[in-house]
Parts: C-alpha cells; structure tokens; sequence
C-alpha cells in the first residue's frame, strides 16, 4: 500500500530523516514511535503530502507522490483519511456539518446522501444521535470519534492517526484503540498510528517502527519489538515505565 524509498528530508542544515526505507502492507497496522523531535510527525507529513521529501520516492499504491502537482496529489489524498492529536473539528460547526465537510467540498453528492452517509459514519464510531450537538458540547473522546467519523467518510484505503490518545484519559484511551483496532478489522483499511504511548502502540499494531534521530532504526512485530536488545529501543522503554511509575 506505501512504500518508502531511501527518503531524505532536511530543513535547511538540519537533517530531520536520513534514508528512510519502509514497505507498509495493505491492511496492517504499522505504528510508528520515538521520542519529540525524533522525525515521527515529519514522515507523517509527507506521507499525507503536506511537505515534500529532500529526496527519494514515496509509493502511494501504484503512484509514486512526491513529485505530483496539487491537483492530482488532491486525487491520491481522496483515498486516505486523517484524524489530527486534537481532533481539529470546527467549533462553529455542528457535527454533523463537520463530517459532512470534505463530502461538501469534494463531491457533487446530493445533501440526502451525505445526510444518509454522516449518520451511518457516526454511527460506526458509536456516537447515533449526535449530529446537531456542537464540539463544544463532546468531551476529548467524543471529538476523537468525530474525527475518525470525518475520516471515514471517503470510505479511505488509508487513515493516519496523530497521536490518537494524546490528552485522554487511560480509559477513554483504551476505548480509542478498541475503535481503531475494530475500524481496520471491519474496513481492511491499511492504518499508520504515529504515537508516543508504547502500550498503546502494543495493543494496536501489527508492526511497530521507531524512529530516533531521523533513522528508522527498527521495524518488527509487537512481540519480536519487545525482545529487541537496541540501546536506544530499551532506553525508550525504560522511559516509558519510569512516567508510569511516577
């Protein structure tokens, strides 16, 4: 489904990925962790085509991306959904009209259909009878639902994740990985979690890759990932358990 090809991308003297190589599997899971600033949400970026690579190829399916114009990159993105750390729902807007909001802008669908086509999302994330309350009037995790709902709305071959459980509660976060989890399994859609909670992380994928210092040092399954004697993936690890602990 995506396929990275020796990517580079550097800001001004700074090199924030160093050749980067990584296949994602239609219909996996793929989590991808590392610490702040390690180049995570970077590669989020270009994989969703809001910054371009310094160099190398990004495969979208049978389209090589990086070099596309606005139009027919607009096309390619028509196949992926996104749900942004802080849900980035419009606050004047209900939800209803938030879900309804890309079908609007990108569609010629009839305003029965994308009535029809916003509850059923709606409903997919658990949240009937919600469409005319305001973001204002959901808590953190109703507004991650949203979100999803939004994203789903295209019925995408892809869904990004940005920080998915950042600001939420252990249970709520729970709940999210559920859904997620329930999403890629009734949908077969191909899911790139980028995170920093390993627990979460564990739960939800099928792979986990980490990224330190803009290289991708390691990709593996949940439970191999877990053996891995890399320094620096322990070194994660224990950081993790030390903000439990506290």
């Amino acid at each position: 489904m995506i396929r990275l090809v020796d990517v580079c991308k550097s800001f001004g003297s700074v090199q924030a990925l160093k050749h980067i190589n990584l296949t994602i599997e239609t219909g996996e899971t793929l989590a991808v962790i590392g610490g702040s600033g390690s180049g995570k949400s970077t590669l989020l970026r270009l994989l969703i085509g809001l910054d371009r690579p310094t160099s190398g190829e990004i495969w979208v399916g049978d389209k090589e991306i990086t070099h596309l114009g606005e139009h027919e990159l607009d096309r390619v993105r028509l196949h992926m959904g996104m749900v942004f750390q802080y849900s980035a729902l419009f606050d004047s807007m209900t939800v209803g009209d938030n879900v309804a909001f890309g079908l609007r802008e990108h569609t010629k669908k009839k305003e029965a259909e994308i009535r029809e086509i916003v509850l059923q999302k709606l409903h997919q994330v658990g949240l009937d009878g919600v469409e005319d309350m305001m973001p204002s009037e959901l808590s953190g995790g109703m507004k991650k639902r949203v979100s999803l709902a939004r994203a789903l709305a295209f019925e995408p071959d892809i869904i990004f994740y940005d920080e998915p459980s950042s600001g939420l509660d252990p249970i709520t976060s729970g709940r999210i990985d559920e859904l997620i989890i329930h999403t890629q399994r009734s949908l077969n859609v191909t899911s790139i979690v980028v995170t920093h909670d390993m627990a979460s992380a564990c739960r939800i994928s099928d792979r986990i890759a980490m990224i330190y210092q803009g290289e991708l040092i390691a990709v593996d399954t949940v439970e191999r990932f877990k053996e891995l004697q890399d320094e620096r993936v322990q070194a994660f690890f224990r950081t993790l358990r030390t903000a439990k602990e506290e």
